[in-house]
């Protein structure tokens, strides 16, 4: 079953609670943390988690794109984040595994996260210990760029990985994905898609959704 995530990074800000209500019929809402640091852009925080989660029951998928994360888990499990992923490039592995550790004290679900740079092996220390995988088919930090192609053959690679060794991990795709595009990701390997243009910008938000999904 494909899960649909929309990305609020796409939605219109001054009108928040009701752009949730235009994507309900989502499998999950993906919610951009960006510090400014990690990534050049700087987005939203712990108080808009906090809002979306007073404003929909929907599972909140939480991309943490900031410089060591440890810092800010349990911030982001207070504000309701039912999944926090974390960037390997973040922060040294015993960092990164200290995140993962946290998240677990927390009961949230956990996610690691790929740059286009990093290699699929990356994933290898970590694999059997994540609720999700996530690859940037785009470089973190801007909404809108083009779909990065040569990212299809790391999907692949991580979806053989998590088949061996962890199946019931989630693998995701995140930057570029549209009716286009989402095949061939689903045909790599990816079970979510992140989707932010291709859903708020579409005249019919719902039947988006059912598109990307292959229905």
């Amino acid at each position: 079953m494909i899960k649909i995530a929309p990305s609020i990074l796409s939605a219109d800000f001054a009108k928040l609670g009701q752009e949730v209500q235009r994507v309900k019929s989502a499998d999950w809402l993906h919610v951009d943390v960006m510090d400014g640091m990690f990534v050049s852009n700087i987005s939203i925080g712990v108080p808009v988690v906090k809002s979306l989660r007073k404003a929909t029951d929907m599972f909140l998928d939480v991309h943490l794109m900031i410089e060591k994360p440890v810092r800010y888990i349990d911030a982001f499990a207070d504000a309701g984040a039912d999944l926090l992923s974390v960037h390997l490039e973040a922060d040294m592995p015993p960092g990164i595994r200290a995140a993962l550790e946290a998240m677990d004290r927390r009961g949230v679900k956990k996610g690691i996260v790929l740059r286009p740079i990093t290699a699929a092996e990356a994933v290898l220390p970590y694999i059997k210990d994540v609720d999700l995988i996530l690859v940037m088919t785009v470089e973190p930090g801007f909404g809108g760029q083009k779909f990065m192609a040569d990212q299809l053959p790391k999907i692949a690679a991580i979806r053989k990985y998590i088949d061996q060794y962890n199946p019931g991990c989630h693998l995701e795709v995140d930057g570029g994905v549209d009716p286009n595009t989402a095949p061939l990701v689903i045909q790599a390997g990816a079970d979510v898609l992140v989707a932010g243009s291709a859903v708020y910008g579409a005249a019919d938000p719902a039947q988006a959704i059912r598109t990307l999904r292959g229905e």
